[in-house]
Order: C-alpha cells, then sequence, then structure tokens
C-alpha cells in the first residue's frame, strides 16, 4: 500500500492464502486463516492511527496499545467472507476468480458497513503514477482491486497463466497511455493556491495558539496572492486553506471574517475550512458542523458546505447514551450535512466539496449535479509524519481519475496536491511542510463510464468473477463423475 508500493509482494501474499486455503480441513479452519490475514492487513496498513490518539495522550493512553489491534480485528471480518468463499471453492483458477470476485464482495460491503470505511482498497496499490490507475476510469478502484487478485493468483496457475497476467497489464498500460495521450482542454482562468500552515494537531485548539495560527493562514494567502499576481497575472486566485484550519468560526464571527478578506486581492475568493455553529438562547452551540465556507473580499459569505460523512468516534460518538467513554471533546457531536453537491462559487465553475476522508468513497463524491471540479481539504495533522497522509494521497488521485475530473488539495500538514482530470499530479507541497502551492484550475472531462454507472460496474465484474468460479467449480465436479473408472 501507499507510499511504499511493494506490489510484487502480493505475488506471494495471495497465493500463500490461496495455498493455505486449500490446506484448511474445516470451514471454521478457512474463516481463521482468512481472518489473520486480514488482520494482518489492516494492523500495518492503519497503524498511523495511533498518532491521532498521541496527539491527546494525556487523556486517551490507554488506547494506544489497544486501538490499532482492535480495530484491524474488526475489519480483518471482511476477509473471512473471500477466504471461505475460496475454500469452498476448486483449486486452481476456480478458486483464484472466487477469491477475487469475494475480495471485491467484501470491499463493498466494508465500504457500506457502520458508515463505512473504505480505506486502503487494494486497487490503491497502484496509485503511485497516473499510467496505472487509468483503468479506474472504466472499472473503478473496486474493479482495480478484482484485477489485481486475479494477476497476484497467477503464480499458481501455471506459465500460461502467468503469460496472460502479463499480457493483461500491457493491455492495461495500452489503454492508460491511450487515454493519456489526448492534450487537456486549456485551463480556466484561474489560480488556485493551495495553503499548508503545517499547523501540529496539539497546538491546534490551544486558546494561546489561535492568532498566531490565524496570522500564519493570513500571511500564507497574502503571499500566495502576490504570486499569482507575479507568476499568472489575468487569472483570479482562488486561496484554499484546509479542514478546519479556522481557529475562529468563519460564518459565525464578523470580526474574523474581515481581518480574513482583507488578506483578499480585489479579484480573489477564499475557500476555508471552519468549524461552524447554530446557538442555543444561552449563547451556547447546539450543533456543531465541519465545514467549508467561501469567503468574497467584502466579508460576505458565497457558500457554505457542511461535512455529510462524519469520522465515528472523532466527530460524534455512536451509541453515545450506551457508551462509558467519549472521545469527541466538549460534549457536542458534530452534525452531518446533506451529502454530495455541486457547490456554486461566484466566478467559477461549481465545486465538489469533500472534507476529509469523504474522498475515500468510491462513487460517493458526486450528487445528482456534475460538478466542474472537486475540492478535498482535510486535516491530515492527526496522521503525523506517518504512511496515512500518502494513503489519503492515493484515494484523492483515484477519485479523480474515476470520475474525469480535477481536483485539488489542501492538507494541514499535508500532503497538499493538485490532479487533472486524467490523475495527473499538476503541484505538490511535501508532508511536514509549511508554504503555498499554485496549480491552475484544469478544465473538466468528459464523464468516464465509471463516472456514468458507478459502482454497478465493478460489482457486476465481481458477481461475473464468482459466477465464473462457481461454473469451473462445477464443471470439474461433473467431470470426475462422468469419467470412467476401472477396476481390476
Amino acid at each position: 500500500m501507499p507510499p511504499i508500493h511493494a506490489i510484487p509482494v502480493l505475488l506471494i501474499a495471495l497465493p500463500g492464502l490461496l495455498l493455505l486455503l486449500g490446506k484448511a480441513g474445516s470451514w471454521k479452519r478457512a474463516a481463521m486463516l482468512g481472518w489473520a490475514f486480514g488482520w494482518g492487513h489492516h494492523v500495518i496498513g492503519l497503524y498511523w492511527i495511533t498518532y491521532s490518539i498521541l496527539t491527546e495522550a494525556e487523556r486517551l493512553w490507554w488506547l494506544v496499545p489497544l486501538a490499532v489491534p482492535l480495530l484491524a480485528l474488526w475489519m480483518g471480518i471482511y476477509s473471512v467472507i473471500p477466504a471461505l468463499l475460496a475454500w469452498k471453492a476448486r483449486p486452481g483458477w476456480p478458486r483464484a476468480l472466487v477469491l477475487a470476485g469475494g475480495w471485491v464482495l467484501a470491499e463493498f460491503v466494508r465500504g457500506w458497513a457502520f458508515t463505512g470505511f473504505p480505506w486502503n482498497l487494494l486497487g490503491s496499490a497502484w496509485a503511485f503514477a497516473a499510467l496505472p490507475v487509468q483503468g479506474a476510469a472504466w472499472i473503478g478502484t473496486h474493479g482495480l482491486s478484482l484485477v489485481t487478485v486475479l494477476l497476484a493468483c497467477t503464480p499458481l496457475l501455471g506459465r500460461r497463466a502467468m503469460a496472460g497476467g502479463a499480457a493483461a497489464i500491457l493491455a492495461f498500460a495500452g489503454l492508460g497511455v491511450l487515454r493519456l495521450l489526448p492534450e487537456e482542454p486549456p485551463a480556466l482562468p484561474v489560480t488556485l493556491v493551495l495553503v499548508q500552515g503545517n499547523v501540529a494537531q496539539e497546538a491546534k485548539w490551544r486558546e494561546e495558539s489561535r492568532w498566531p495560527i490565524f496570522r500564519r493562514y493570513l500571511e500564507l494567502s497574502r503571499q500566495g496572492a502576490e504570486m499569482v499576481e507575479r507568476e499568472a497575472p489575468g487569472t483570479r486566485p482562488v486561496i484554499i486553506w484546509p479542514e478546519t484550519a479556522s481557529p475562529f468560526l468563519l460564518a459565525d464571527d464578523p470580526e474574523a471574517r474581515r481581518i480574513a478578506a482583507a488578506a483578499l486581492p480585489g479579484n480573489g475568493l477564499l475557500l476555508a475550512g471552519t468549524v461552524r455553529a447554530e446557538w442555543g438562547p444561552d449563547r451556547r452551540p447546539t450543533k456543531l458542523f465541519n465545514s467549508l465556507v467561501a469567503l468574497e473580499p467584502d466579508g460576505q459569505i458565497a457558500a457554505v458546505y457542511d461535512k455529510a460523512h462524519l469520522v465515528p468516534f472523532g466527530e460524534y460518538m455512536p451509541l453515545s447514551g450506551l457508551l462509558p467513554i467519549r472521545v469527541v471533546r466538549g460534549g457536542v457531536d458534530f452534525q452531518g450535512g446533506p451529502g454530495p453537491v455541486a457547490l456554486p462559487l461566484p466566478g467559477l465553475p461549481p465545486a465538489g466539496p469533500l472534507i476529509c476522508y469523504e474522498v475515500i468513497f468510491p462513487g460517493a463524491v458526486v450528487g445528482a449535479e456534475r460538478p466542474g471540479w472537486l475540492l478535498n481539504i482535510t486535516n491530515d495533522a492527526w496522521f503525523g509524519i506517518s504512511a496515512g497522509p500518502y494513503q489519503h494521497l492515493a484515494t484523492a488521485r483515484l477519485r479523480a481519475v474515476e470520475e474525469g475530473l480535477p481536483l485539488a488539495r489542501a492538507a494541514q500538514t499535508g500532503i497538499s496536491a493538485s490532479f487533472d482530470s486524467r490523475g495527473r499530479e499538476i503541484t505538490r507541497l511535501a508532508l511536514g511542510e509549511t508554504g503555498i502551492a499554485l496549480s491552475p484550475l484544469p478544465a473538466a472531462g468528459e464523464p468516464t463510464p465509471f463516472a456514468r454507472l458507478g459502482l454497478v460496474i465493478p460489482a457486476v465484474l465481481a458477481l461475473l468473477a464468482l459466477l465464473g468460479g462457481w461454473w469451473g467449480h462445477r464443471r470439474q465436479v461433473l467431470g470426475r463423475r462422468t469419467s470412467p473408472s476401472f477396476t481390476t
């Protein structure tokens, strides 16, 4: 998985799983093997969650040795589905097909059950460059997972299967080259200014840090506007702050809005991550929202988007009346917004805002109206200097390819980046860097097959793989029953 992308390891891992399943004497043994395999996959892939706990170690220290192993135990349950299906199938290509189809169906369930957590889908292993992920425009990341499992199993299926796998890789590469060859349409007369304040999570909400943090973002915004004037004159500067970058509630604080607007040039626009509140009669917040606010140079709010897909235990407490612990600070859970929208912005194509991990859900980032671009603001400071921000970035690139839409991403501590509608990286700010990066706003591409049909495509492919494996299984069984027997 990102950032290592050691894809050849799959040629050992998945055939090893199939061999172990072939020797499992019972369904219980097969289920435990699948669970153990899934646990190992997730405990290593999600180790960075420990960093988020360490930002409040004085309060949550007891979770440090428990959180990742226990979460991985839960996530590992999803690997039981493909393991049992593969165990039941006949050895050879039927078992490989069933494992691939079952793996993708398990990924579907993982992305939906209990609000969903489709992190580190197997197909994201290819997101180290634009070329290997172009297939996502047709079959989505889940489809790439299906292909990945099948390719990884070829060492068990003989030389002809390995040759077929190599041919499939070349075919995918050729299709990717063909998709990348046409020139992009001319960029819009807009320059995006990605602002990366690099504020450590443990310092973010301290009272004495509010003004220094706000001043840092204001100064970086001014520098970005000046750079646009020098390097891209005649374009409109659109300054983008990450998720909850503003330590003040911009939608509710006229003075903070006035100060922020003063940093904008006359034709500028600020898209800022901020907390938004609704207030009770006693001036206490009754509702909190994780929001994106569009602010014009006169201090007026042009648009607001409220995050819809909230993080359990991070932004709200599931079963809060029953569980004895409280992870969310302040005693008020965040409220969810209406879901994917095409947010109208003055002088810009409508944006598809995605706050934090809303970007990890394939087929769920665009609503009924197709936006002109995707905007992902996130606070990956929770992840520390770890694999987490790289994994998050990989999902953003895949969403751009799947939907055929350019994507801009501003992250608190990195990695901030922008991609065109085919997933080619335009600009990047490294993890842990403080600074700004300029990017044009590419035009949207034509809707891809995946953008038109969504998860239907990989779902049909997964079912076909399962049916193909079942047909192969039945054929082998019937062949043995009808073959003549000889006795002496």
